[in-house]
């Protein structure tokens, strides 16, 4: 779960989070990275620039080195921290995030995958539109990839302000406003030299950068205790405020039938969202068949089985070593758990290396985003709208990397606008986006025989603006103390995440918008569809 992340760092009672040399470190070791991976990517990107090397990388990558890629992808870095927070301060209720996520992936494993990689080339819209008018679908298709990963964006992109704060002692939303375009910057360059193939070996070196600091800090930490996980445990309930409590549901979503039921609803938008997020989608295209799309989610659900499983280590190591008081009062609460055990059981030196993680997450994620907003642009709207289809690579490819340019401007000034704003929030919203728009177009199209574009268009539709309604209508934006705008109040609609409502509004409207159109659905293309789906034969065509 991506947790609020702080936006000014201010001193703790017990002093700084960092020690004197702390930020020089962790800017030198984040430098290092971006200068190393930039030299990759520039390496390992293709000279010929067309749209399936752009887009896609060729289909070159094996189904581990996707897998691998795919979980770099999507453990952000307030997944990172803010789980590894969450469990520390609240227990068995915060582990229910890491729980969530992995269920998620059997969606894509069992239903999407696999049809995903055989029906499309690559976006989105090439699915949702194969069988359908072409123009209204995928028009509707990239303005939902629009506003998803735009969401999504911004809020890694404020996360950056935060982290900045939190790891590198920069004070001032000036100073953080700079980072967050120098995150910008670098992300761009990642899309514009690299393409898919560049990002990917970015994501895969973030992955093993991220698994080797979560290892190191489980190895050192359970080594502290014996190796006797027990002891660990016993310590984590002395040092926390809710004691052995911590360790059964309750601490965090247990107070009223309300607060458990927003926990619903949350948790429905992140377990279905995941099957509808347009960057996780589209890395299905970078392997060369279907079988290797399937091991992709099998390989991305063992790593991150993984990472989970030393969160949970981490979250209770800090707990026990550090104390649930001390994190709530550090710079950036619950989100100081994992630096702060880090400085604890490594030094500098380990706090170094959580810093860059952190921020290689950061860039990592954001890089993909942009690459699959741009993707979406220049070929569902340019190359197929615009163009009707008479575009040729290069061109596609040009308007690409204009397109990943103004994205990566416009998101810099969100990140800085939205920053200091609750970023769990924003990050909630891109779930339950997903949920409601995509995952119910998506699994219609594959599965349902009658579907057509009328329902695509009214379960897209509904989705984004039943989501969009409900949460300009709810306490997160006005009403409470925490909102967005906290002198006001017009929270008509009492949860904080829309998804137990906005979703099935989009399974009930794309039925009813089918059920009762008179279009005739085109049994050629259908019947194309369904053995393509199945079979993989004339996978990656038009």
């Amino acid at each position: 779960m991506n947790h609020p992340l702080p936006a000014v760092a201010q001193d703790s009672p017990g002093g700084s989070l960092l020690p004197a040399d702390g930020p020089a470190v962790n800017t030198a070791i984040f430098a290092g990275f971006v200068l190393l991976t930039l030299f990759l990517v520039y390496r390992v990107s293709s000279r010929r620039s067309t749209t399936a090397d752009y887009f896609a990388a060729g289909g070159s990558f094996t189904g581990a080195q996707n897998g691998i890629a795919l979980s770099g992808d999507f453990l952000s870095a307030a997944s990172f921290l803010g789980i590894a927070g969450a469990i520390a301060v609240h227990g068995y209720d915060g582990f229910l995030y890491s729980i969530g996520f992995l269920v998620a992936w059997l969606i894509n494993l069992l239903l999407i995958a696999e049809r995903m990689r055989n029906t499309g080339r690559f976006t989105m819209g090439d699915v949702l539109s194969f069988r359908m008018r072409k123009r209204p679908v995928r028009a509707a298709a990239a303005v939902s990839t629009l506003a998803i990963t735009f969401v999504y964006m911004i809020a890694q992109m404020a996360g950056a302000g935060g982290l900045v704060a939190l790891l590198l002692d920069v004070h001032g939303a000036g100073g953080q406003a700079i980072v967050i375009a120098v995150v910008g910057v670098v992300m761009v360059l990642y899309v514009l030299v690299g393409g898919m193939k560049g990002t990917t070996w970015v994501q895969i070196v973030k992955a093993a950068l991220l698994f080797l600091c979560v290892g190191m800090m489980t190895i050192f930490l359970i080594g502290k205790f014996g190796y006797d996980p027990s002891k660990l445990l016993v310590h984590a309930a002395e040092n926390n405020p809710n004691g052995r409590d911590i360790f059964a549901p309750g601490v965090q979503y247990g107070l009223s039938s309300m607060t458990r039921l927003d926990f619903v609803s949350l948790s429905l938008a992140l377990v279905l969202g995941v099957g509808g997020l347009p960057h996780v989608l589209m890395r299905f295209y970078t392997v060369p068949n279907a079988k290797e799309a399937r091991r992709s989610v099998v390989w991305a659900v063992w790593t991150m089985s993984a990472f989970y499983l030393c969160t949970l280590i981490i979250g209770f190591g800090a707990a026990a070593l550090v104390g649930t008081p001390t994190i709530l009062d550090a710079p950036g609460g619950e989100n100081s758990a994992a630096p702060l055990l880090a400085y604890q059981v490594g030094g500098t030196f380990l706090l170094g290396i959580v810093a860059a993680v952190a921020f290689a997450t950061i860039l990592a994620v954001v890089a993909g985003l942009t690459l699959t907003a741009s993707a979406s642009f220049a070929h569902d709207i340019y190359a197929n709208l615009i163009r009707d289809g008479n575009a040729d690579s290069g061109q596609v490819v040009r308007v690409a990397r204009y397109t990943a340019l103004a994205i990566g401007g416009v998101s810099i000034l969100g990140g800085i606008a939205v920053n200091g704003q609750n970023i769990a929030f924003l990050v909630g919203l891109a779930f339950a986006f997903a949920a409601s728009a995509n995952l119910s177009t998506l699994l219609y199209s594959l599965f349902w025989r009658r579907f057509n574009t009328s329902g695509t268009l009214w379960g897209i539709y509904s989705g984004l603006v039943s989501c969009l309604v409900l949460v300009v209508l709810s306490p997160v934006v006005s009403g409470s103390p925490d909102s967005i705008f906290p002198g006001v109040d017009f929270a008509l609609f009492p949860l904080r995440n829309p998804g137990i409502v906005s979703i099935p509004i989009s399974f009930l409207f794309a039925a009813i918008g089918t059920l009762f159109s008179e279009e005739t659905p085109d049994e050629d293309r259908r019947a194309e569809m369904e053995v393509r789906s199945l079979t993989g034969i004339g996978a990656g065509k038009g």
